[in-house]
């Protein structure tokens, strides 16, 4: 049964995937700008100076063809695996994408890591120590670790552990040195998101009246009522954000490996904006689009990990 329902929830993404590759293709249809003049520059070196030419390239490469019949051939190729060649490097786009996915995953982990370790524990004392000093000092710095942007933050550790201290460089990659400020500037703002959501719901657990009759058997507070029962059913909300966070992490991080010269998928989409270079721009959409429903789809198959009472399946309130 189980195994019928994980095959169910697998087949209901193809018409999920199939919307998400339309916006990709139709919104690089829509874009101003001629994507032959662009692939005219790469093979030739130079801007057309031949109409002719250009409308031969045009018809070679179909961009005259009608939108569905290049949305279609697209499609394919996508389901293959193919995306296509880059306007501005000629290389395979699925390639290109890959290799700067590799470095962009390297600090949405790092970054990941630093969100969950500073979370929880402050999300607990939070809840513990409810309108109390720590309960006070845990809800303003999650303030202000929403507010505060995440380049002003760059710089500003930049400024200090870097020009001040100099303890760890500017930029650039190459050691865990390199890696260290990157994560924690992406680190913190999703820390204070999760942890004003655990102390929340932790709060509302704490609250129920199966936790009340844990403590009336006489279980340590810590390890049987807190830890055993109260903590894993208070995680399900969180890691529902977390899994969204992750994805954000994994396609949101333009502005961080630009200051810090990271060359990950972020720069790699910037680039290509710039130079118009439309497959990789629709590759870049198809590729994080289908990464946020995989990573979803494993949030879901988490719940009855975390809560028994959850069926695969079953939505969660």
């Amino acid at each position: 049964m189980a195994l019928q329902k994980l095959l169910n929830r697998l087949l209901a993404l193809i018409p999920v995937w199939l919307c998400i590759s339309l916006l990709a293709f139709s919104l690089s249809a829509l874009a101003p700008g001629d994507p032959a003049a662009q692939l005219y520059i790469r093979l030739y070196g130079q801007p057309h100076s031949d109409q002719s030419a250009l409308n031969e390239l045009r018809a070679e490469y179909g961009f005259d063809d009608p939108f569905w019949l290049r949305y279609g051939r697209w499609t394919l190729d996508a389901a293959q695996g193919s995306l296509g060649n880059s306007y501005q490097s000629g290389q395979p786009v699925m390639q290109e994408l890959i290799v700067h996915f590799g470095s962009t995953l390297k600090i949405a982990l790092s970054g990941f890591f630093v969100a969950i370790i500073v979370a929880i524990p402050l999300g607990v004392v939070a809840a513990h120590w409810r309108d109390k000093l720590p309960d006070f000092v845990a809800r303003v710095a999650a303030l202000i670790g929403v507010s505060v942007p995440a380049y002003w933050l760059a710089y500003m550790l930049i400024l200090l552990f870097s020009v001040k201290l100099r303890w760890l460089p500017v930029a650039g990659t190459g050691s865990w040195r390199h890696l260290l400020l990157p994560a924690v500037t992406m680190g913190l703002g999703g820390a204070a998101v999760l942890s004003r959501l655990l102390r929340s719901s932790l709060l509302e657990v704490l609250n129920q009246d199966y936790i009340r009759t844990a403590q009336s058997k006489g279980l340590s507070y810590w390890r049987g009522v807190f830890l055993r029962h109260a903590l894993p059913n208070a995680l399900v909300p969180v890691v529902t954000v977390s899994g969204n966070l992750f994805g954000y992490l994994l396609s949101g991080a333009v502005v961080v490996e630009t200051v810090f010269a990271w060359p990950g998928i972020g720069r790699l989409i910037i680039d290509a904006i710039v130079f118009r270079d439309y497959p990789v721009i629709q590759g870049f959409v198809l590729f994080t689009g289908t990464l946020f429903v995989l990573l979803n789809l494993c949030v879901d198959l988490s719940y009855g990990w975390l809560d028994p009472r959850i069926q695969l399946g079953e939505s969660v309130a």
